[in-house]
């Protein structure tokens, strides 16, 4: 935007915007809602609350959509990424940032979960993802992209049906490669986001975006309500409150049980 009373040719070209609002707030609505469950799993953690966060549907199906929608993102910020021509040296600082993040939360939770913690989660698997995805999208046509979702959605379920030469191998049940997803046992573990399925949700979010963009591009384009721009500000700090929201509930939580005791 220029402007008014400044020389067009005095003025240095301003870059199209990279932000996209309703993006933004729609990664705002998973964070606030991953906030939420984080409480309740905090409070549950603390004896305030008694829940089974593990097998009540409940919670276990708030999980799967939260988790989705958080990939899904990924994907149509990939589409986008793809579509605005992002520098190879900004997609590796991106993930850098979050291969980063990731390697934290395995450090953070293996003090407080020590027979439980984190050795592939969101982050993880987003790194890994992202890298398939950064590669490999861009190549692959549309319906390619719909198509090999919903392999990687489906393959897990189906793998039974090749029988033991693959189901119940120790290998890919093993710590090194479970984090494929191939695995008969799910491993103990406070977060677990192998590359299968997930990288189905991540393709489809990729394939949405780029049809989005080529069809609707309005729905991304479009300005937000004023009561949604908190959200979008929360969106495009997602990995940072991702990393902090955490220790801040804990902190607040333990120190109210402190004063309570």
């Amino acid at each position: 935007m220029t402007t008014p009373g400044l020389n067009d040719s005095t003025s240095p070209p301003q870059p199209p915007s990279t932000r996209y609002p309703r993006l933004d707030a729609l990664r705002g609505v998973a964070i606030v809602w991953m906030a939420g469950f984080h409480f309740a799993f905090d409070l549950n953690h603390l004896g305030w609350i008694t829940q089974n966060f593990h097998q009540d549907p409940r919670w276990t199906l708030q999980r799967t959509a939260i988790v989705s929608l958080f990939l899904l993102c990924a994907g149509l910020g990939q589409a986008l990424a793809v579509q605005l021509g992002q520098s190879t040296e900004r997609f590796w600082r991106r993930w850098a940032q979050v291969a980063a993040c990731a390697v934290l939360v395995t450090a953070g939770s293996w003090l407080m979960f020590p027979r439980s913690f984190i050795t592939f989660g969101v982050l993880h698997g987003m790194a890994v993802m992202l890298l398939l995805l950064r590669f490999a999208g861009p190549r692959l046509s549309q319906a390619a992209c719909w198509a090999l979702g919903l392999a990687a959605l489906l393959l897990p379920q189906l793998l039974p049906l090749f029988g033991p030469l693959f189901w119940h191998h120790p290998l890919l049940d093993a710590r090194a490669l479970n984090w494929i997803g191939l695995v008969s046992v799910k491993p103990i573990t406070e977060d677990y986001v192998p590359v299968l399925p997930w990288l189905g949700v991540m393709l489809w979010g990729f394939a949405l975006g780029r049809w989005v963009l080529a069809s609707r591009p309005q729905w991304l384009a479009g300005d937000l309500p004023k009561v949604l721009r908190p959200l979008a500000l929360l969106g495009r700090w997602s990995l940072s409150f991702y990393m902090l929201h955490q220790p801040v509930l804990i902190g607040l939580l333990s120190l109210a049980a402190n004063i309570r005791g």
